[in-house]
């Protein structure tokens, strides 16, 4: 069996110490912020914490929507959706409009009487069975610290969710298309010639925000989940309970932006990097060892990472291109954030008979010769 040893490099990256120093300070009852395509939470405060989150509750509502209708579906607006009352677009008892100009309402304008409109048509008027396949829904996705009793997010007993749950959902209708499609809208004109008017005051305003859903009530405070993509990064951050709007879009400001002074994509697996030589016998050259695939993702610049390279003290020979020999794995403190084989980059031959003669000759005239110096 061939020996192994481990070679550590101090660290796989030269990361420089972040300039945004701790985390802001937030008013708010909870908040989260997390890199999208890791996963990793970069920052949080209470984000286990049961609160209201007032219209984020229709981003539950519009994902089981989508999968019991089609966008041309034509609903009848039932008279308890037209008279919700307080956000809305302002439907009348008996109108027909499409599930596509419904779910615009919804999502753009946050508009009660839309989100119950789909919510009838969707359990046939049913307002608790449409709150059970919520719930149900909430339980598939693993929302563990969530709980509907409304469509439209209006105070209500027993109606909570969480900073970590609401970013979860979100991130699972920023799944969708159309999802993707209606939050990054500002305003809209729909069926009736209702122009519709977006809640998120940051969008258009901070860089690379393309979403998600805003939320108010009495009980809920100032809510947002925000979605920002930018610099090759995916960060969503959730506030849920300022004190005001104007609190709310300055703390959720602030949280992105030192979000996105922290990272910043890296390779953390370097393509074409040689990462170690192994010798091998019968004075070949050494096999370099390359990485057989490249790994490019979000680093934190305040945690350095630390790189630890298997290989063989030596390697057999005939060594093929593109033998595995090793593998090389990237820490951030004890967390594995990549691994990758490490493989030959060049083949090496093994010598004929007369070409290890020759080199075993060599080295005893070499020996013969070190008696006589």
């Amino acid at each position: 069996m061939v020996r192994r040893f481990i070679v550590v490099a101090a660290a796989a990256l030269a990361l420089a110490p972040s300039a945004q120093g701790a985390v802001p300070t937030v008013n708010a009852r909870a908040f989260i912020v997390v890199d999208a395509s890791t996963g990793d939470v970069l920052a949080q405060h209470d984000a286990d914490a049961h609160v209201p989150i007032a219209s984020i509750t229709k981003l539950m509502t519009v994902l089981i929507a989508l999968e019991h209708t089609r966008p041309n579906d034509v609903v009848t607006v039932q008279r308890a959706a037209a008279e919700v009352g307080e956000s809305t677009i302002n439907l009348r008892a008996g109108e027909r409009i499409s599930v596509r100009e419904l779910l615009a309402g919804a999502l753009i304008q946050s508009a009660n009487d839309a989100a119950d409109a789909l919510a009838d048509y969707v359990a046939h008027g049913d307002e608790r069975a449409f709150v059970a396949m919520m719930n149900a829904k909430a339980k598939q996705l693993g929302l563990a610290g969530t709980h509907f009793s409304r469509p439209d997010g209006l105070d209500a007993p027993h109606h909570y969710s969480t900073a970590r749950d609401v970013t979860r959902l979100a991130q699972e209708l920023m799944k969708r298309p159309v999802v993707r499609s209606l939050v990054r809208e500002r305003t809209a004109v729909i069926e009736g010639g209702r122009t519709l008017h977006t809640w998120n005051d940051l969008l258009g305003v901070f860089r690379g925000l393309v979403g998600v859903k805003t939320g108010h009530t009495g009980a809920a405070g100032w809510c947002e989940v925000a979605d920002v993509k930018r610099d090759g990064l995916d960060v969503y951050a959730t506030i849920l309970g300022s004190p005001t709007r104007g609190s709310r879009n300055a703390d959720l400001a602030a949280l992105l932006r030192w979000a996105f002074g922290v990272e910043r994509t890296a390779w953390v697996i370097a393509p074409g990097r040689v990462y170690v030589r192994v010798p091998t016998a019968y004075g070949r050259a050494a096999v370099p060892l390359v990485a057989s695939r490249s790994v490019l993702r979000p680093v934190r610049l305040d945690r350095p990472l630390v790189e630890r390279v298997l290989a063989p003290a030596a390697a057999d020979l005939p060594v093929r291109r593109g033998e595995q020999l090793g593998e090389v794995r990237v820490f951030s403190g004890r967390q594995l954030v990549a691994r990758a084989p490490l493989v030959a980059a060049r083949s090496v031959s093994r010598p004929g008979f007369f070409g290890r003669l020759g080199f075993y000759g060599g080295r005893t005239f070499s020996h013969i010769g070190g008696w006589f110096s």
